[in-house]
Formats: structure tokens, C-alpha cells, sequence
């Protein structure tokens, strides 16, 4: 067969697509955006690389906070600013927080800036400033109580809706001791060693890859199928004027192949119009500039190529098994068997690229990635291999039951290859996702540390820099609504020499001040009284409080966090110095050193002893942990808070899940509209069918839960087969990463239900057109 013949065939069937009048119309239609939504996630899936370059590069660009202690930091000059990082977090959403002082009218400005505000004034990112706006920001208003003078640039964000603000300041030189508080002569170039992601992390991008863009490929291969039936009927009529059976085909193929066209152009518009939405909006945290949604180039060019070469194979394919006469179709004969031996072949080829790797755990090297990638395809191919035979043995022993119950088993009997098609995708996508679902809980202990805070004791810490006196900040604190105890203690160093000479000491302890019951939570006191003073004797091998502790030796006292080099402060240990053990604390430490009561310590040392405050909270309170550190920053611009939890969990790992939070967010809404137009299409086409029906005096009722039954029989055989081939891959990927098997089956059983819970959705925004469809009317033709 030459090029040219298949050319004209393929062109052909093009002009029937588009000239077979309004059924010819509205089937390409159908097939078009099928594609288009299938195009429209491909084309958003290519332009993932870009979006995260573009996002790095911002974010580098405007890196302002060079490590204090690995870069030398620039003389003051007419070019240099004071910056401090006043990072907040409200309602678990991070607020990125600038205070800047220029030095001088030639200070360099900070990306998305066009000058730097005044005292007073800040300038916000667009979705701070709506956020201030609304009636949800009245806590966070008091917090940051600037007057807003303007926005910042797209090239000083990271993403639209990131919260992030510049404000202007006239006292940072007051703190330049401070650690939040630096110099700069300018922004980005700060060089940051990223950690590399381990094996089992990477394994896990990869199959998150897979696992969401495998529906994506059933759903198009499933859209060049729409009115397949009626197709095949027109397709005869060629074969009476003189067609052979490949030339109809090479013309189904041209059909199929105008659908995929047209659904290229349907995709590209979605994907602009989804373009332009997306910066308004924000998926677990993440958001983007319509402008960095650029696909890839070369990626973008194989969807292109992929798509209609797919359509082709597909519909030629799907006509193996028709046999296409001039006097009609015959389809409605008994159909061979479906065969079970090289659909079982698919899986069990993917288990086999897969074996090689069992055991590898994170300490092996790195994955193959080829035979990850072609054992997990291979693994989910399988269920759409075998859903059609699964389905067609289950339905063919089906029987009796009521009228509505009959009529639905009689129809999957007829067409269990077309009810099959319909559920595939999200057959696929739920066996993806009780492997990855499976996966992630198995491994997720590897990327969670438990924290050493004592919950029971407190739920959040907050930390004061030197200078700041205690009592006015624990009666902020103790005022706040939802505060049940603060627990304040005073912290500081004491050393052998003074932190003035260039050497520093030879031994330093650290000292905490508070009073008798703040002092009980950190040591077992035999009493206590304002004045005493204790040497704390504790578990593990502590030197220096050794050797500072003799009664009548001199120490000079200083701020832990900025080596007391301000501050010199003599202190003599007393005569009455007492021994007590230490315990932890409810920052889940044994502190070493020295514990002093209030009078103990000698005026002049307050202003180098910081101030860490332990909260026990009510957080039925609504807002508490708000108002904590609203009190917190009105107390001192720098303090820094801390919400407790009971774990923690890796950065990566948790980069990684939102990543397939968000991949799964447009893979079920292209699972949801794709199964809405699907089933749109085989309304349609039994349009007539349904008519006759209702002309002979069935029920509405009846005939509506028979469309019910066609859906939901297909749909519990699919998931069924999900579930086993999504165990069956969580498992064999747990054995890879080394993990112990387990399964949650809570996770099996809410994907399978998010499963059926979108497919009982489009089922029922379906009624409203079954219902017109039912109309006796629609017998009549023209």
C-alpha cells in the first residue's frame, strides 16, 4: 500500500467527518473535546518544567539573607540597605516578610519594586493586599500595621497568590546584632546546596508521573472511539458503492483523525483559557503567572505527533473484530470469546521489568527508570486489557430481576466492550492511586521524625532577643483568650572569660532565669526562694558547669544567640550555690548550667538575656494561636514563634505529595468531564432505542435505572479490578524501597470510593438530557 492511496483515504474520511451533516457534526464534536480536555492536561503537564524554572529564577533573584556567619557582609554606602526577615504564618498560610532600611539614595532595589517605602508604609504582594482587605484579615491587620503604597512586581513573586510584603523601617541599626537582620550590597547569587532526593523519593516522582498521566491516555483513546457504532453503519454504505474492507478502515482512521485534529485546536484553547484562570487560583499552597505556563517545545510537539498517530491505531485497532459488509455491520452475531492469555501477558511482563529491583531499598543506587517507567505502564495497562473480559464474563452470567435490572444486563451483554471503554480511565486512575496511596503510607515513617516537645505541657513557644523584659511580655501572653499558663524563663551564657577578647571563654554554660515554678519545670528543686541560685547536675557528661560552678569564682554573663560581645557583665557565684537535677523540659531538653531566681541576677545583665516563653493553649479558643503571635510581635518586631507538633515531616516528601495532590485535583476533573461527555454520546446514540421504548409504555423510572445499572455494574467490576491491580503495585513498589508490606485498606477503600463518587456524580448531571431523550418524538427521522 502506497503512501499516496493511504493519504486519500485518510483525506476522505476527514470530508465525511465534516460533511456527514448535523449526527457527522456533533460526533466530531464529541470526539474533539474528549481530546481537547485530554490535550489540555497533556499541554499543562509539559509546561511543568517551565513553570519551575520560572519559579527558581525569581526566587534567587530576589535571595536577600546571605549566612551570617559564611559570607562577609558589605560596609555601609550609598548602594547597600539593612534588610530584616519578619517571616509570619496566619491560618497555616506563610507570609513572607520584609523590613528595609536603604543606606543610601543609590540602594539596590529589591525585584518587583520600583523604589523602597517609607517608615510606616509598605508595599504588598496583590493577594496580601486582598487578603488585608477582607473581613478574614482582620487579626492579620494588626499584626503587620502598615500602611499599604503599592504592590510588588510579577518578578519580585514566586507564584500569584504568594503573601509577601517589603516594609519600610528608620531603627534596623539597633539591631543589627540581630540574626534576622542583615546587610546587602545586593540581591540573588546566594548559593544554596540542595540536598540530593534519595532513590526511593525519585522512584516515587517517577511512578507519581506515571500513575497520573496514564488516564490522561486512556481517556484519549476512549474519545476517538465516541459513536463508533453509528460509524460503522455509515461505513457500510461505502462498501455497497465499491469499497474493499482496508479502504474503509484507512477511511474510519481519517474520521477518527479529524476528530483528534480538531481536538488538538479544542485542547490548545482550553489549555489558554485554563492558562489565563490559573493565576487566581492555588492548589495546596501552590500557585503560578499565566505567563510561565509555557509548554515545553519539544515536549509539546510530540502530544502533536502522539495524538493523532494514537487516534489512527486506535480506531484501526478497535475494527479488527467488525466486519464491515455492504448490507450492514455484523455486530450483533455472537462475538468470539475474548481471549485471557495475552491480557494477563501485560501485567505480568511489567511485574517481571520490575522483579529485578525488589529489595533495592534507598541504599543501592538509583532505579532503573526505563523499566520503572515500563513496568509501572505495563502494570496499569493490565487493567484496561482486562476489564473488557472481566467485564464480558460477569455480565454474560447475569439474569433475572426486575424490569429495569433486565434491560440494563441485556445491554451490557450486547455491548460490554463499549460499557468497559467508559470506565477504563478511571479504573486506571484509581489503581494508580491506591498503589501511590499505598506507597506513600508505607514509607512515610522513613520521612517523619517525632519531635521531643512535651504537647501536654505546652503548644507553642515563643522566643524573645535580648533586652526585652520579661514580666510586660508574660502578661501580654497570660491576657490573651486562650492562654491557660505561660511559663517565662530568662536565657543567657556565662562563661570563664569575657566574650570582648578575641579567644572568648574556655568554658560556657548557659543560665536560665525565672522564678520558682517556671524554674520546677526544667529541675527537681529540693525548695525554693526569690535568691537562690542552682548548679544543674544532669544525665550526660556536662564539664563546663563543672568547672564554673565553685562558690566565689567570677563569670561574665552574656546573650547565648550573640556571644555577649555588647555586654560584659561580672557575676560572682554565691556561697550558697545549691545542687539540683535536671529534667526536660517541655521543649523536651535537659538544659546544663545554672538556674537563677529574679533578685539573683545583677541588674545590668538583663539587657543580654533573651527570653524564651512556653504557652499552654485552649485551641477550641478560635484564632488562639493569631492572637499569640499578634501579642508576640507587638511585644518585639523579632520574635520568633513556634507551633508544636508531635511530628515532622521531610521537606522533599512533603514537596512531592502536594505535587500529586495537585496533578490528582486535574486528573479527576478531567476524569469527571470526560465521563460526563462520554456518557453524553452513548445517550446519544440510543436516542432511538430509548424512544421506542417509551412509545411502547415503559416507565421513565424504569428506563432511568436501567441507565443507572449500565454505569454502576461496569464501574463496581472496574474498581474491584483496580483495587486488586493497585494492591498488587503498591506492594510490589513497597518491595522495592525495602519497605514492609502493609496494607491500609482505609486508603484502598477511599479511592475506590472517590472512584465511584465521581462517577455517581456525572450519572446524575447526566439525568436531565436522558429525560428529554425519552420522548417518543425521537423516533422521527428525516
Amino acid at each position: 500500500m502506497n503512501v499516496r492511496q493511504w493519504a486519500r483515504d485518510l483525506r476522505m474520511g476527514a470530508r465525511f467527518a465534516f460533511t456527514g451533516g448535523r449526527e457527522g457534526w456533533i460526533r466530531v464534536l464529541l470526539t474533539a473535546v474528549g481530546v481537547g480536555l485530554g490535550v489540555a492536561l497533556l499541554l499543562l503537564t509539559t509546561a511543568v518544567p517551565s513553570v519551575l524554572s520560572a519559579r527558581d529564577q525569581r526566587s534567587d533573584a530576589r535571595a536577600d539573607y546571605p549566612d551570617r556567619y559564611g559570607h562577609e557582609q558589605p560596609a555601609k554606602a550609598d548602594d547597600t540597605l539593612l534588610i530584616a526577615k519578619l517571616d509570619t504564618t496566619y491560618h497555616d498560610q506563610d507570609i513572607r516578610g520584609r523590613l528595609v532600611q536603604p543606606d543610601g539614595p543609590r540602594a539596590t532595589l529589591a525585584p518587583g519594586l520600583t523604589k523602597y517605602p517609607a517608615a510606616g508604609d509598605m508595599v504588598v504582594s496583590p493577594a496580601l493586599k486582598e487578603l488585608l482587605e477582607s473581613g478574614e484579615g482582620k487579626l492579620l491587620r494588626e499584626r503587620i500595621p502598615y500602611r499599604v503604597v503599592g504592590t510588588i512586581g510579577e518578578s519580585g513573586l514566586v507564584g500569584s497568590r504568594e503573601l509577601a510584603y517589603y516594609a519600610g523601617a528608620d531603627d534596623l541599626d539597633q539591631h543589627r546584632d540581630n540574626w534576622q537582620v542583615a546587610r546587602l550590597d545586593g540581591f540573588g547569587g546566594t548559593e544554596q546546596m540542595s540536598e540530593r532526593m534519595d532513590p526511593v523519593l525519585i522512584l516515587l516522582v517517577v511512578v507519581v508521573l506515571v500513575a497520573l498521566l496514564m488516564p490522561v491516555a486512556v481517556f484519549i483513546a476512549a474519545a476517538v472511539r465516541f459513536g463508533g457504532e453509528r460509524r460503522d453503519r455509515r461505513l457500510a454504505a461505502l462498501r455497497l458503492v465499491g469499497s474493499d474492507s482496508r479502504m474503509t478502515h484507512r477511511i474510519a482512521a481519517g474520521e477518527a483523525l479529524a476528530g483528534a485534529l480538531l481536538g488538538l485546536v479544542f485542547g490548545t484553547v482550553f489549555f489558554l483559557i485554563g492558562r489565563q484562570a490559573v493565576g487566581s487560583v492555588e492548589i495546596q499552597g501552590i500557585s503560578v503567572f499565566p505567563g510561565d505556563l509555557n509548554p515545553t517545545p519539544v515536549l509539546a510537539a510530540c502530544v502533536a505527533l502522539a495524538v493523532p498517530a494514537a487516534a489512527v491505531l486506535v480506531t484501526l485497532f478497535a475494527l479488527r473484530g467488525v466486519v464491515i459488509e455492504p448490507l450492514g455491520v455484523v455486530r450483533t452475531a455472537k462475538p468470539a470469546r475474548r481471549r485471557l492469555w495475552w491480557r494477563l501477558l501485560l501485567p505480568l511482563v511489567g511485574l517481571a521489568m520490575l522483579y529485578p529491583m525488589f529489595g533495592q531499598g534507598r541504599d543501592n543506587g538509583d532505579f532503573n527508570k526505563l523499566l520503572v517507567i515500563g513496568g509501572v505502564l505495563l502494570l496499569l495497562a493490565g487493567v484496561t486489557a482486562l476489564l473488557p473480559w472481566f467485564v464480558e464474563a460477569v455480565v454474560g452470567r447475569l439474569g433475572g430481576g426486575g424490569v429495569a435490572w433486565q434491560l440494563a444486563v441485556r445491554r451490557l451483554q450486547l455491548s460490554s466492550g463499549s460499557a468497559a471503554r467508559s470506565v477504563n480511565g478511571i479504573a486506571v486512575a484509581v489503581a494508580g492511586a491506591i498503589a501511590l496511596q499505598m506507597f506513600f503510607a508505607g514509607i512515610e515513617s522513613d520521612y517523619t521524625s517525632q519531635t521531643r516537645y512535651d504537647l501536654d505541657r505546652a503548644q507553642m513557644s515563643v522566643t524573645i532577643p535580648a533586652g526585652t523584659p520579661l514580666a510586660p511580655v508574660t502578661e501580654k501572653f497570660a491576657a490573651v483568650k486562650g492562654v491557660r499558663k505561660v511559663t517565662a524563663l530568662g536565657v543567657g551564657s556565662a562563661g570563664d572569660k569575657s566574650w570582648r577578647t578575641g579567644e572568648g571563654p574556655d568554658n560556657m554554660a548557659q543560665i536560665a532565669i525565672g522564678d520558682c515554678a517556671a524554674l520546677r519545670d526544667v529541675a527537681a528543686l529540693p525548695s525554693c526562694h526569690d535568691g537562690d541560685v542552682f548548679a544543674l547536675d544532669v544525665s550526660w557528661n556536662d564539664e563546663d558547669t563543672k568547672a564554673l560552678a565553685k562558690p566565689g569564682r567570677t563569670l561574665h554573663l552574656g546573650d547565648s544567640e550573640v556571644s555577649g560581645k555588647a555586654l560584659d557583665v561580672k557575676w560572682t557565684v554565691p556561697q550558697g550555690l545549691r545542687h539540683a537535677r535536671a529534667v526536660k523540659d517541655a521543649n523536651g531538653m535537659e538544659r546544663g548550667g545554672f538556674l537563677m531566681t529574679p533578685s539573683a541576677l545583677p541588674a545590668q545583665a538583663v539587657r543580654a538575656i533573651s527570653g524564651e516563653f512556653y504557652l499552654s493553649l485552649d485551641e477550641s479558643v478560635p484564632d488562639v494561636k493569631e492572637r499569640v503571635r499578634n501579642a508576640a510581635l507587638a511585644a518585639d518586631p523579632f520574635a520568633n514563634m513556634t507551633v508544636w507538633t508531635s511530628s515532622e515531616e521531610s521537606t522533599k516528601f512533603v514537596a512531592v505529595r502536594k505535587g500529586l495532590l495537585v496533578g490528582a485535583t486535574c486528573v479527576l476533573l478531567l476524569i469527571g468531564a470526560s465521563l460526563l461527555v462520554s456518557q453524553l454520546e452513548q445517550l446519544r446514540e440510543r436516542k432511538k432505542l430509548l424512544s421506542a421504548l417509551v412509545a411502547f409504555g415503559t416507565r421513565r423510572r424504569t428506563l432511568s435505572l436501567s441507565v443507572l445499572w449500565q454505569t454502576a455494574v461496569p464501574v463496581a467490576l472496574g474498581l474491584l479490578l483496580a483495587s486488586v491491580v493497585g494492591l498488587t503495585l503498591g506492594m510490589v513498589l513497597l518491595k522495592m524501597s525495602r519497605t514492609p508490606l502493609s496494607v491500609h485498606w482505609s486508603s484502598v477503600l477511599s479511592m475506590a470510593g472517590i472512584g465511584a463518587g465521581v462517577v455517581l456524580l456525572v450519572t446524575l448531571l447526566s439525568l436531565p438530557p436522558l429525560l428529554r431523550l425519552m420522548r417518543p418524538d425521537g423516533l422521527r427521522t428525516e
